[in-house]
């Protein structure tokens, strides 16, 4: 080895022994990487510190140092107040917290609800933690989780029968959220083949369903189900409202997810098609094994916005007499021992929503890097 084949490997063995500065690594390199990068981010970003500045001190005041959480009344939330109205009065919350959870389910059979809980839980805990010892049986289990708390929910077969007109809350905002998203999802990728199947007729008719869903409003097919689909039936024929929403609400999620499949689908080489064919693979295994796992890896963040669309959108159902947690929060409010309490009954839903909606796009983000095939 000469001198200089020497004093080469020296160098390189130096380099490999370097470590980054310090203002690039840890809390200093993410915060340079990500809010002082440039001029205009760190603009933006004094410009967001001092928001935040102005705003969060007095509401922490009003929501937390000040508030009140023991009364009867508005007006002993107010007494109890050095400045009548200077606080939140989450009393009124306390008192009606049974309402917005159960809605008008009844007192002695809230343990139904309560079990329906426990195995949502459970359900979701099965389908998003994959080292799960005996996954394939979470999964099953996962499967049946809305027949069995349909059936703990309404009763029937030894359980005391409970008219859906009682649900409400967040018990009725989960019931539509989650039944939403459990049968969109399935249905909307069948809408999304048979979109871009070759047979015409099979073709033209998810083309018709999927334009007409998606032309109109969800109100107004929220109206239709619970007006005009009784014309519909023949006469003497009940057929539960609550049932109605949830039909529609699903077709009109599975509408916008077969769009969100179909844009993943038209993202997959064509070599992968002809891969699949070299290997003999029939239509559905292709697709179960090779496309479509694909497809839906593309498609995670339109599908996850969708579903947080969907979600968000069940508040739509009290414009038909249903009280998700928004219509029990105003129905309370007329009351004249709580009225004038709006501030705290809205605050109190948006972080309902808000916790429920970030933790589904936290999994979406988190699912995404798992997924990725470029590191």
């Amino acid at each position: 080895m000469n001198d200089k084949d020497g004093q080469n490997k020296m160098n390189n063995i130096d380099h490999q022994s370097l470590t980054p500065p310090r203002s690039e690594i840890g809390l200093l390199g993410w915060l340079r990487k990500n809010l002082f990068s440039s001029l205009s981010n760190t603009i933006l970003t004094v410009a967001a510190i001092g928001f935040l500045l102005w705003l969060l001190p007095p509401l922490f005041e009003w929501a937390i140092l000040d508030s009140i959480w023991m009364a009867d009344s508005r007006k002993e939330c107010w007494a109890k107040m050095e400045v009548p109205e200077g606080a939140a009065c989450w009393a009124f919350i306390k008192d009606r917290l049974g309402l917005f959870v159960y809605g008008f389910y009844p007192m002695d059979q809230r343990w139904r609800v309560d079990l329906s809980f426990i195995l949502l839980i459970c359900a979701i805990f099965c389908v998003l933690y994959e080292k799960l010892p005996g996954r394939k049986f979470g999964l099953m289990f996962a499967i049946a989780f809305p027949f069995i708390t349909g059936w703990l929910l309404i009763g029937g077969f030894g359980l005391e029968l409970i008219e859906t007109d009682k649900f409400g809350g967040i018990m009725l905002t989960l019931i539509i959220g989650v039944t939403g998203i459990s049968f969109s999802l399935p249905i909307g990728i069948i809408l999304a083949l048979g979109r871009r199947s070759n047979m015409p007729v099979l073709k033209s008719l998810c083309v018709m369903f999927i334009e007409f869903i998606r032309g109109v409003p969800l109100i107004a097919l929220l109206f239709i189900a619970s007006t005009m689909l009784n014309f519909f039936l023949p006469p003497g024929t009940q057929f539960d409202l609550l049932m109605r929403v949830l039909i529609m609400v699903t077709l009109f999620s599975a509408a916008y997810i077969a769009e969100v499949v179909r844009g993943g689908l038209q993202g997959i080489p064509t070599g992968q098609y002809e891969a699949a064919d070299a290997l003999g693979l029939t239509y559905f295994k292709a697709h179960w094994l090779i496309i479509l796992p694909q497809a839906l890896k593309i498609s995670i963040p339109g599908i996850v916005n969708t579903f947080i669309g969907l979600y968000k959108d069940t508040t739509l159902v009290i414009i038909i007499g249903l009280l998700d947690p928004l219509g029990i929060g105003r129905a309370s409010l007329s009351d004249a021992v709580w009225a004038g309490l709006a501030k705290e009954v809205y605050l109190f839903v948006a972080i309902f929503f808000f916790v429920c909606c970030f933790a589904m796009s936290r999994y979406s983000l988190w699912l995404e890097k798992r997924l990725s095939t470029e590191n």
